[in-house]
């Protein structure tokens, strides 16, 4: 059966670049792994016909040759040179065109190290840590100092982990690759180096302070700018203030997240605040002005309408919370609580009882429920 042609096996037109050939070769590659294709039987033959057709495309040499005489400049008719065992040609090599698909068929197995030979240094961590600030802090915004145990880099041997006048060797195991290979029949499997653990170098004489690792565990005082108007769930990131790199790499970032105390007057619900102020019955009634608190630590005056009943709301514009994104704050509701008196004195029962006689149209909700109540059991007797 004549063979296809090298374009169309990879699924590319002619004039494609070098680096659209390598990238339609590892999808077509990852696709038909016989790995992946147990249960078809022809995939193997499909993936050794996409690595043939790769390893010419891949060389300029004989890109030039199979554009100009198609698949005889192969096969021994135009003198070219012809294929070996397994669809491989003299002077190619079948693992030199697989190793370029080879971390993408098992990084997500393996795991990869980027960088020359896996000696790239490590990221340290980031850190997470949890403040607690007050609802006034969280409204004036402030500078707060905070403690922080992370691992910071060892100033005896500068994060390197050798011991002074020392330096890390190369690892004789991967010759400073971090990665070894084993062939195992058709595959080159890699792993990654057991002798040091990746990192393509070793340590014969350890820092003594650090034992090694270039870093050491210490706590460290941090400045944080808490901005105005932060709420709870609120992060703020301060950028290489996280945990050290190993063997000198980049420190991680610290993530602080903000939780706000509840308050015992105010209740936050965006920038919003709410205060629920209790009135006696006579001031409900008979109206008149009240003081209340501001988150600012001033007050303000509010008047209460004549006939408040509870729940009645009153709005003090501007006396919210600042807004975090900028903008203008949020407001302060004042809630009304009318109080009914507790542990009443005679003399006091008796005039509440005066006044009852004089208040039979001074209630005017209560009289139309239960007028509407006697309507209802009327109409059950009907």
């Amino acid at each position: 059966m004549a063979k296809r042609d090298y374009y169309e096996v990879l699924g590319i037109s002619k004039g494609a670049s070098a680096e659209e050939i390598k990238k339609a070769y590892r999808t077509k590659a990852k696709v038909l792994h016989p790995d992946r294709n147990a249960d078809k039987p022809d995939a193997e033959a499909q993936f050794k016909e996409v690595n043939e057709a790769y390893e010419v495309l891949k060389d300029a040499d004989k890109k030039a040759a199979y554009d100009r005489f198609g698949h005889g400049a192969f096969d021994g008719s135009m003198g070219g040179p012809r294929p070996g065992p397994g669809g491989a040609y003299a002077g190619g090599d079948f693992a030199s065109a697989f190793s370029d698909v080879f971390d993408d068929l098992f990084g997500d197995i393996m795991g990869r190290r980027g960088g020359a030979g896996g000696q790239r240094a490590v990221r340290g961590s980031d850190l997470r840590y949890s403040l607690r600030v007050s609802l006034e802090e969280a409204y004036k915004g402030m500078q707060k100092t905070i403690s922080v145990p992370t691992a910071l880099t060892c100033d005896t041997c500068k994060g390197t982990g050798a011991e002074g006048g020392t330096e890390p060797q190369t690892c004789p195991t991967c010759s400073g690759m971090g990665k070894v290979r084993a062939s195992q029949g058709f595959f080159t499997v890699e792993r990654t180096c057991p002798t040091c653990q990746g990192l393509g170098k070793i340590i014969k004489n350890p820092c003594k302070v650090c034992g090694g690792a270039g870093r050491i565990e210490k706590e460290r005082s941090l400045s944080v700018n808490i901005p105005a108007g932060v709420e709870t769930g609120t992060r703020i990131r301060l950028a290489g203030e996280g945990e050290a790199g190993l063997r000198g790499g980049p420190a991680g970032d610290l993530y602080i997240f903000i939780e706000v105390k509840d308050h015992a007057i105010f209740q936050r619900d965006g920038v919003n605040l709410y205060c629920r102020v209790p009135v006696s019955m006579t001031s409900a009634a008979l109206g008149g002005d009240i003081e209340v608190p501001t988150i600012d630590g001033g007050r303000s005056r509010v008047k209460v309408p004549s006939g408040s009943q509870s729940g009645r709301q009153m709005r003090l514009r501007g006396k919210g919370m600042p807004s975090l994104r900028g903008g203008a704050s949020g407001d302060m509701m004042i809630e009304l609580a009318v109080e009914t008196p507790v542990n009443l004195t005679g003399r006091q029962k008796e005039l509440l009882k005066e006044f009852e006689k004089l208040s039979e149209e001074n209630n005017p909700e209560s009289a139309g429920f239960f007028r509407t109540v006697k309507n209802f059991w009327d109409g059950m007797k009907g």
